[in-house]
């Protein structure tokens, strides 16, 4: 274990995700020096759970020669709703966990402050702190994937409202009389945007004989149809399902023109395994729509980027976030000294 005294200048960035956790050590200057990766197990419960996540950053730990004395924070990015003053995840419906108390957990555990935060605030304050948003004003991250994801750093603080996390981005509507989204409305942006959106739009597609490639490389099962599969078959000549992921971007430029209508960033990172796969067509597809539906005052006032830090992101964000948290609260060394009286359900 790392000797030289009891200092405390190491932190740990965690990803809690629905299928896998991810703790990565780092030291006083964010440079990656231990990492382990777990599967999730959230059917086994909250209280395993919570042990499950203790256990992963000890092993980074262990594999960065770090004693846990050494800690000087834990950051944890979270999905579902969060309460983020008392450090509580009230609801993960995809862990099948309630009322989770993790920040009290992780001091009490380890002696050392920790901080949670939504999972997407803490990739797009990584991309902000050390990826493709650096030096922005104002950045305005989005996530397509299963849903859409958003956050938004303004003057280096994550974007925060009453109950917490915002720039839900993925319930814009775009489009009034648009399809059922998930949450209940008509026309979200998840909606007509989202890899699971795409990915049905293709199928029927495939299905009509509009997309060769697709059908026969992953048939017309909306579980098979992956970014991979859509990037392949757009490779190979498959102009219809090219034109649903065009159709998507120009919805996701709408949402951006608004965003930037209200908040003015001068950055937007669009990241995400969809992105990743097709990048080119993604990120220029959405900067020349939201070049198109933003007031010509806007057009020159913005760039978009890929995200740089791909599946990194959430765990440096949270480790930067917890930091600079630290830096800023002059008690933030003894808040492990007042735990919050939730424990937990499954």
């Amino acid at each position: 274990m790392s000797t030289g005294g009891n200092e405390r200048n190491y932190w740990v960035g965690f990803d809690l995700g629905g299928t896998k956790m991810l703790a990565v050590a780092f030291d006083a200057q964010m440079r990656p020096v231990g990492r382990k990766r777990k599967r999730t197990e959230g059917h086994q419960g909250s209280q395993i759970g919570l042990e499950r996540i203790a256990q992963t950053i000890e092993d980074a730990l262990h594999e960065a020669g770090v004693a846990p004395d050494r800690l000087a924070g834990i950051g944890v990015g979270c999905p579902g709703p969060l309460d983020l003053d008392r450090g509580i995840m009230l609801d993960a419906p995809n862990l099948g966990w309630r009322d989770v108390a993790i920040q009290d957990f992780l001091q009490t555990k380890f002696g050392c402050p920790a901080r949670i935060c939504n999972d997407v605030d803490a990739g797009v304050y990584g991309e902000y702190r050390f990826g493709s948003g650096r030096g922005s004003r104002c950045l305005l991250g989005v996530f397509p994937g299963t849903g859409v994801g958003g956050g938004c750093v303004y003057e280096g603080k994550i974007l925060r409202g009453r109950r917490g996390s915002v720039m839900e981005i993925g319930h814009v509507r775009v489009a009034p009389n648009g399809p059922m989204c998930g949450c209940g409305l008509r026309g979200c942006l998840e909606a007509v945007a989202s890899r699971m959106a795409i990915a049905a739009a293709a199928a029927q597609a495939a299905y009509r004989g509009q997309a060769p490639h697709l059908l026969a490389e992953v048939g017309t099962d909306v579980a098979n149809i992956r970014s991979g599969a859509l990037a392949s078959a757009i490779a190979a000549g498959d102009e219809a399902i090219e034109q649903i992921v065009r159709a998507a971007t120009d919805a996701i430029g709408i949402a951006v023109a608004g965003a930037i209508h209200l908040l003015g960033p001068d950055t937007i990172v669009l990241g995400g395994g969809m992105t990743e796969a097709m990048t080119g067509l993604i990120v220029n597809g959405v900067r020349e729509s939201a070049i198109r539906n933003v007031m010509p005052a806007f057009r020159d006032t913005f760039e978009v980027f890929p995200a740089l830090l791909g599946d990194d992101a959430a765990v440096m964000g949270a480790a930067a976030w917890v930091q600079a948290s630290c830096a800023e609260d002059a008690a933030c060394n003894h808040a492990f000294r007042e735990p919050t009286t939730a424990t937990g359900t499954a």
